[in-house]
């Protein structure tokens, strides 16, 4: 991964003193050694003007301050020696300095980048009044909402906020310098100290708030919580004869207690305010909002925007490859190396009889996968910011615990993948298709950068439907509002049904301008799905583009050994679908959730289709509506009418013997027609009450 999960790129580990040089009585030179510096720390590459050594704030309130000079990076070593001019200020101070010693962790360097600071006071002022999924305020002082005691203001291309100071100051009790040698020591061993140094401090009411030469000044203004940015106290902007020790860097981690600040220098007049700057974290880390990132929206509407961001994924394409995405600059202007890639090796697991050994290797496989550091990273809160996943495939239905998790629901605002499946192409296995239900239902968008279509598709549900489809952007309302009708018939034969399945359809759209039916009115827009192979289903879809219809299919996987199949190529004409490996054939047909489905001539498939829409009606899962049987009667006779009475002679039928009347033979467009118009005016002999026509269908 390209972030470090501990560390912040603007600002390093701290540093530990490696020699001392006593200059006076008020002055020591330390030399400094920070390490495992952040590979992708911003000073790597910054002037030296830009860097600044930040001294531990419990040095600072003691008194002494620390000057950062001669910075000598190692990008190999991971590393950074210093020196620092460590200067006692007051007598507290000059009492601690002999004290310091080699080993001790003094302060850490900062990246000053002018390209990180923040320019316009709206990207400050929009995070009062939200707080992280645990309740704390991103940003406030005094108060969940701010308060008048924070005023943003624009100096000099920056956003500038002044902290209003408390009446006082602080003063330390006599106790403090029994503690000093106890500050020495938590310096070496890494303690935080700045709490117990609290316990030595008094707050005085009503005292001037103003600086005399050769003492530290500690003042506090209302409780402050930064976590979307660091803060810098801008010495330039601090009122003639004060400045602020080089503990002035607010990290963004900083929750109640960046309350007390130290300054020196020589002034009569009264401090009243303090003036901050801020600098932006790395993207993943800003707690931004996806609402908040309008590009990134537009982006993401954009197919060219995100086919071109997927272009950027590494090669070859066979390589298993993920990057979270949390700002448009950043969708922009992806690089190779900004993805996580990896090639997962997946083994059969030994089964539930070897639950712990089949636990282990689960575990490894999820390590193993792309998007695995990404999720992680969300769960244990050090992405913080919303965004979307970007994934050459699809996500194994391994990673669904991490998917649906508290965390990783709340900042995954989308998945976008190329491929449905690494070792089966475009189709998606039973447990693939369960994960997007799942994801659907706890709101999680998921959509495929299809490289067919050269379309975004989003996966829908239609109301009271378990069961969904991928949808261009541009025909969501359309598919979701639709009426479905559906033709089942051969992929081998084209038939010669074409000009009056046309007509037919038109009658259709026709028809709403004279009826009101649920299915059918005025507003009603209409789907057409097919198995989306050749012949019939391809002649079907191309009419249904042609008539402006939204053109589906629902696409199975054919490519099995062992079966008796004719070549089933994807027709060119398909604008919704969603696909299907072959072992879930009946699932697939189930599936296709036609209001009104038409047969043309058809083999095996379509017997088996047939029998699927008898049940459904029988059983009650869709209600009676006419089902087309297109072709001559003695065809369909053929067909249908042997078995209709063996099962109506055997009594296996009884009681659902009415299910006949819901099959109408047509060998014209307008029959059909006829037969959907008096169906939608309420004059359709359909239905349990209706007749049972004597050979299995109605001939019109």
């Amino acid at each position: 991964m390209k972030f470090d999960l501990y560390q912040h790129d603007l600002a390093t580990p701290d540093g530990r003193i490696v020699q001392l040089t006593k200059v006076d009585d008020n002055t020591v030179m330390a030399d400094v050694l920070v390490e495992k510096i952040n590979s992708n720390f911003v000073g790597f590459d910054l002037e030296p003007r830009l860097l600044f050594f930040n001294i531990k704030s419990t040095l600072a309130q003691l008194g002494v301050n620390g000057i950062g000079m001669d910075y000598e990076f190692d990008r190999s070593q991971a590393s950074c020696r210093l020196r620092v001019q460590l200067k006692a200020i007051g007598p507290i101070a000059m009492e601690l300095l002999p004290k310091i010693i080699v080993g001790a962790y003094i302060g850490r360097i900062f990246a000053l980048d002018d390209r990180r600071r923040v320019r316009d006071p709206d990207y400050i002022s929009r995070m009062f009044g939200r707080s992280d999924k645990w309740g704390r305020p991103l940003l406030s002082l005094g108060g969940m909402h701010g308060s008048d005691a924070m005023i943003l203001d624009k100096i000099d291309g920056r956003t500038v906020a002044y902290l209003t100071l408390k009446n006082g100051k602080i003063a330390y009790d006599a106790s403090i310098f029994g503690f000093l040698p106890t500050v020495a020591k938590g310096l070496v061993s890494k303690m935080r100290l700045r709490e117990l140094l609290h316990l030595h401090q008094s707050w005085v009411e009503n005292v001037p708030r103003n600086v005399e030469e050769g003492e530290i000044l500690l003042v506090k203004t209302e409780p402050l919580h930064i976590r979307t940015v660091f803060a810098h106290v801008v010495d330039a902007l601090l009122n003639p004869g004060y400045r602020h020790t080089t503990a002035s860097i607010l990290q963004p981690d900083t929750r109640a207690s960046g309350d007390v600040y130290e300054l020196f220098g020589q002034s009569k007049r009264e401090i009243t305010d303090l003036p901050l700057e801020f600098y932006t974290l790395e993207p993943y880390r800003e707690h931004v909002f996806f609402s908040d990132r309008d590009q990134l929206q537009a982006n993401l509407e954009d197919s060219k925007s995100l086919f071109d961001a997927f272009s950027t994924a590494p090669e070859p394409h066979t390589l298993h490859a993920a990057v979270f995405v949390v700002k448009g600059s950043q969708m922009l202007h992806l690089k190779s190396a900004d993805w996580t890639s990896g090639d997962p090796s997946f083994q059969e697991f030994p089964g539930i009889g070897h639950s712990t050994r089949q636990a282990v290797m689960i575990d490894r496989y999820i390590e193993s996968q792309p998007t695995y550091p990404y999720l992680k990273a969300i769960e244990d809160g050090y992405i913080t910011s919303q965004g979307v996943l970007f994934t050459r495939y699809f996500p194994t239905p391994l990673m669904k615990r991490m998917l649906l998790s508290d965390n990783v629901a709340r900042c995954l605002k989308g998945v976008y993948f190329q491929q449905p499946s690494y070792s089966h192409g475009s189709f998606f296995s039973q447990e693939d298709r369960a994960m997007l239900n799942d994801l659907h239902k706890f709101g999680v968008p998921v959509f495929w950068v299809d490289g067919v279509t050269r379309k975004i598709l989003q996966y829908l549900q239609k109301k009271h439907r378990e069961a969904g489809m991928f949808v261009p952007l541009d025909m969501i309302e359309t598919y979701l509002k639709s009426t479905v009708f559906g033709v089942y018939g051969s992929n081998l034969l084209s038939g010669n049904f074409e000009t009056e399945l046309k007509v037919l359809l038109k009658g259709v759209l026709d028809l709403r301008s004279e009826v009101n039916h649920p299915l059918l009115h005025k507003e009603s827009v209409l789907a057409l799905i097919t198995g989306g192979g050749p012949g019939a289903m391809e002649a079907s879809n191309r009419i249904a583009k042609e008539l402006n219809i939204l053109s589906c299919a629902n696409i199975a996987d054919f490519h099995q050994e062992g079966g008796v199949i004719n070549e089933q190529k994807i027709n060119p004409y398909i604008e919704a679908k969603m696909t299907y490996r072959l072992t879930q054939l009946v699932e697939r047909q189930a599936e296709f959730n036609l209001d009104f489905p038409i047969f043309v001539m058809g083999g095996i498939g379509t017997d088996f289709e047939y029998c699927l829409e008898e049940v459904r009606r029988k059983v009650g899962a869709t209600q009676a509506t006419p089902i087309i049987l297109f072709g001559e009667v003695e065809y369909w006779k053929d067909k249908i009418a042997a078995r209709f009475h063996r099962n109506l002679k055997s009594g296996t039928i009884k009681g659902s013997e009415w299910v006949s009347n819901c099959f109408y033979c047509i060998q014209s467009a307008e029959q059909g027609i006829e037969v959907y118009r008096k169906f939608f005016n309420g004059t359709l002999p359909i239905g349990p009450q209706a007749a049972v026509p004597e050979v299995g269908f109605v001939i019109c």
